[in-house]
Protein backbone atom coordinates (compact mmCIF):
# COMPACT_ATOMS: atom_id res chain seq x y z
CA UNK A 1 0.00 0.00 0.00
CA UNK A 2 1.46 3.04 -0.95
CA UNK A 3 1.62 6.12 1.45
CA UNK A 4 -1.26 7.81 -0.71
CA UNK A 5 -3.57 4.80 0.02
CA UNK A 6 -2.87 5.01 3.53
CA UNK A 7 -3.30 8.76 4.21
CA UNK A 8 -6.82 8.29 2.45
CA UNK A 9 -7.57 4.96 4.14
CA UNK A 10 -7.00 6.60 7.35
CA UNK A 11 -9.03 10.05 6.77
CA UNK A 12 -11.85 8.03 5.42
CA UNK A 13 -11.69 5.74 8.66
CA UNK A 14 -11.47 8.95 10.97
CA UNK A 15 -14.16 11.05 9.45
CA UNK A 16 -16.33 7.71 9.33
CA UNK A 17 -16.19 7.23 12.92
CA UNK A 18 -17.25 11.17 13.54
CA UNK A 19 -20.20 10.28 11.44
CA UNK A 20 -20.91 7.31 13.48
CA UNK A 21 -21.14 9.87 16.75
CA UNK A 22 -23.91 11.55 14.64
CA UNK A 23 -27.28 11.19 16.35
CA UNK A 24 -30.27 10.33 14.08
CA UNK A 25 -31.92 13.74 14.72
CA UNK A 26 -28.82 15.43 13.81
CA UNK A 27 -28.44 13.28 10.30
CA UNK A 28 -32.54 13.93 9.18
CA UNK A 29 -32.03 17.64 10.38
CA UNK A 30 -29.00 18.15 8.26
CA UNK A 31 -30.87 16.75 5.46
CA UNK A 32 -33.74 19.22 5.68
CA UNK A 33 -31.57 22.24 5.66
CA UNK A 34 -29.37 20.70 2.66
CA UNK A 35 -31.74 20.16 0.64
CA UNK A 36 -32.81 24.18 0.90
CA UNK A 37 -29.61 25.11 0.04
CA UNK A 38 -29.11 22.88 -2.59
CA UNK A 39 -32.29 23.60 -4.04
CA UNK A 40 -31.83 27.09 -3.96
CA UNK A 41 -28.31 27.10 -6.15
CA UNK A 42 -29.12 28.45 -9.37
CA UNK A 43 -27.33 25.50 -10.93
CA UNK A 44 -30.07 22.98 -9.38
CA UNK A 45 -32.62 25.50 -9.02
CA UNK A 46 -33.29 25.80 -13.08
CA UNK A 47 -32.10 22.26 -14.03
CA UNK A 48 -34.26 19.78 -15.75
CA UNK A 49 -32.60 16.69 -14.94
CA UNK A 50 -30.67 15.99 -12.20
CA UNK A 51 -28.48 12.90 -11.36
CA UNK A 52 -29.00 12.38 -6.98
CA UNK A 53 -28.45 9.40 -4.55
CA UNK A 54 -30.56 7.47 -1.92
CA UNK A 55 -28.49 8.49 1.52
CA UNK A 56 -27.27 5.42 3.32
CA UNK A 57 -26.35 4.69 6.83
CA UNK A 58 -25.08 7.83 8.78
CA UNK A 59 -24.71 10.12 5.26
CA UNK A 60 -26.35 13.56 5.21
CA UNK A 61 -30.16 12.42 4.73
CA UNK A 62 -31.02 12.93 0.78
CA UNK A 63 -34.65 11.67 0.74
CA UNK A 64 -36.29 15.34 1.57
CA UNK A 65 -34.35 16.40 -1.59
CA UNK A 66 -35.14 14.01 -3.56
CA UNK A 67 -38.77 14.45 -2.89
CA UNK A 68 -38.45 17.53 -3.40
CA UNK A 69 -36.94 17.84 -6.58
CA UNK A 70 -39.42 14.94 -8.05
CA UNK A 71 -42.36 17.30 -7.03
CA UNK A 72 -41.08 20.65 -8.81
CA UNK A 73 -41.48 18.20 -12.22
CA UNK A 74 -37.07 17.70 -12.23
CA UNK A 75 -36.53 14.14 -13.44
CA UNK A 76 -34.11 12.80 -10.76
CA UNK A 77 -31.69 9.69 -11.67
CA UNK A 78 -30.41 8.03 -9.24
CA UNK A 79 -27.43 5.21 -9.61
CA UNK A 80 -28.07 1.31 -10.07
CA UNK A 81 -24.83 0.16 -8.60
CA UNK A 82 -23.35 -2.81 -11.32
CA UNK A 83 -21.55 -6.00 -10.61
CA UNK A 84 -18.16 -4.03 -11.57
CA UNK A 85 -18.97 -1.04 -9.37
CA UNK A 86 -19.86 1.12 -12.03
CA UNK A 87 -23.30 3.13 -12.30
CA UNK A 88 -26.26 2.75 -14.15
CA UNK A 89 -28.92 5.00 -13.82
CA UNK A 90 -33.00 4.87 -13.63
CA UNK A 91 -35.69 7.61 -12.92
CA UNK A 92 -36.45 8.35 -9.53
CA UNK A 93 -40.39 7.81 -9.12
CA UNK A 94 -41.00 8.07 -5.43
CA UNK A 95 -39.66 6.68 -2.27
CA UNK A 96 -42.13 4.37 -2.85
CA UNK A 97 -40.84 3.04 -5.83
CA UNK A 98 -37.26 2.03 -4.38
CA UNK A 99 -36.05 -1.45 -3.89
CA UNK A 100 -33.66 -2.63 -1.76
CA UNK A 101 -30.19 -3.46 -4.07
CA UNK A 102 -26.56 -4.82 -2.30
CA UNK A 103 -24.10 -3.57 0.13
CA UNK A 104 -27.88 -1.72 1.85
CA UNK A 105 -28.25 0.65 -1.45
CA UNK A 106 -31.79 1.38 -2.30
CA UNK A 107 -32.41 2.17 -5.97
CA UNK A 108 -35.40 3.37 -8.29
CA UNK A 109 -37.51 -0.39 -9.84
CA UNK A 110 -38.06 1.38 -12.82
CA UNK A 111 -35.92 0.79 -16.72
CA UNK A 112 -32.36 1.10 -16.64
CA UNK A 113 -31.31 3.70 -18.99
CA UNK A 114 -27.57 3.07 -19.38
CA UNK A 115 -24.16 4.28 -17.88
CA UNK A 116 -24.26 7.25 -20.04
CA UNK A 117 -27.61 8.46 -18.94
CA UNK A 118 -25.54 10.52 -16.24
CA UNK A 119 -24.23 13.12 -19.13
CA UNK A 120 -27.54 14.54 -19.91
CA UNK A 121 -27.69 15.70 -16.18
CA UNK A 122 -27.60 19.47 -15.73
CA UNK A 123 -26.51 19.03 -12.29
CA UNK A 124 -25.15 16.02 -10.64
CA UNK A 125 -25.56 15.37 -6.91
CA UNK A 126 -22.52 13.09 -5.14
CA UNK A 127 -21.78 11.66 -1.87
CA UNK A 128 -18.68 12.27 -0.41
CA UNK A 129 -16.81 12.02 2.97
CA UNK A 130 -14.66 15.22 2.25
CA UNK A 131 -13.76 17.82 -0.07
CA UNK A 132 -10.63 20.60 0.27
CA UNK A 133 -10.53 24.25 -0.40
CA UNK A 134 -9.65 22.89 -4.31
CA UNK A 135 -13.02 21.34 -4.86
CA UNK A 136 -10.94 17.48 -4.23
CA UNK A 137 -13.59 15.23 -3.22
CA UNK A 138 -12.47 11.66 -0.76
CA UNK A 139 -15.15 9.27 -1.66
CA UNK A 140 -15.69 6.15 0.14
CA UNK A 141 -12.70 4.53 -2.41
CA UNK A 142 -15.15 1.62 -4.81
CA UNK A 143 -14.50 4.43 -7.24
CA UNK A 144 -18.09 4.46 -8.89
CA UNK A 145 -18.12 8.69 -8.67
CA UNK A 146 -14.53 8.61 -10.22
CA UNK A 147 -15.94 6.84 -13.11
CA UNK A 148 -19.04 9.11 -13.18
CA UNK A 149 -16.63 12.02 -13.14
CA UNK A 150 -14.38 10.46 -15.87
CA UNK A 151 -17.43 9.98 -17.93
CA UNK A 152 -18.61 13.57 -17.89
CA UNK A 153 -15.36 14.84 -18.86
CA UNK A 154 -14.94 12.46 -21.45
CA UNK A 155 -18.46 13.31 -23.32
CA UNK A 156 -17.82 17.05 -22.44
CA UNK A 157 -20.71 17.50 -20.48
CA UNK A 158 -20.37 19.93 -17.94
CA UNK A 159 -23.14 19.76 -15.29
CA UNK A 160 -22.28 21.43 -11.76
CA UNK A 161 -21.21 18.94 -9.56
CA UNK A 162 -22.27 19.11 -6.20
CA UNK A 163 -20.91 17.50 -3.14
CA UNK A 164 -23.44 17.11 0.05
CA UNK A 165 -21.49 17.02 3.33
CA UNK A 166 -21.71 18.13 6.98
CA UNK A 167 -19.92 21.21 8.03
CA UNK A 168 -16.86 19.43 9.47
CA UNK A 169 -15.97 17.42 6.32
CA UNK A 170 -15.00 20.67 4.55
CA UNK A 171 -10.93 20.12 4.86
CA UNK A 172 -8.14 22.27 4.20
CA UNK A 173 -6.39 19.07 1.97
CA UNK A 174 -7.12 15.73 1.17
CA UNK A 175 -4.55 13.32 -0.43
CA UNK A 176 -5.42 13.71 -4.38
CA UNK A 177 -3.78 12.23 -7.50
CA UNK A 178 -3.28 13.27 -11.09
CA UNK A 179 -6.91 11.50 -12.07
CA UNK A 180 -8.94 13.00 -9.21
CA UNK A 181 -11.10 15.69 -10.56
CA UNK A 182 -12.60 18.42 -8.48
CA UNK A 183 -16.11 19.24 -7.90
CA UNK A 184 -17.80 23.15 -8.66
CA UNK A 185 -19.64 23.52 -5.34
CA UNK A 186 -20.12 21.94 -1.54
CA UNK A 187 -23.32 22.00 0.26
CA UNK A 188 -23.39 21.71 4.03
CA UNK A 189 -25.69 22.76 6.71
CA UNK A 190 -23.80 25.61 7.47
CA UNK A 191 -23.52 27.35 3.91
CA UNK A 192 -22.53 26.45 0.36
CA UNK A 193 -18.85 27.29 -1.14
CA UNK A 194 -18.13 27.24 -4.85
CA UNK A 195 -14.51 26.06 -5.82
CA UNK A 196 -12.91 27.97 -8.88
CA UNK A 197 -12.08 25.96 -12.14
Amino acid sequence: MSGYDGRKRALRRTLLDVRAQLPAGEIQAAGAVLARRALALPEVAGAGTVAAYVSVGREPSTLALLDQLHAAGVRVLLPVLLPDDDLDWAAYDGAENLVPAGRGLREPAGPRLGPQAVTGADAVLLPGLAVDRRGMRLGRGGGSYDRVLERLAKAGARPAKVVLLYDAEVLAEVPAEEHDRPVDVAVTPGGVRRFAP
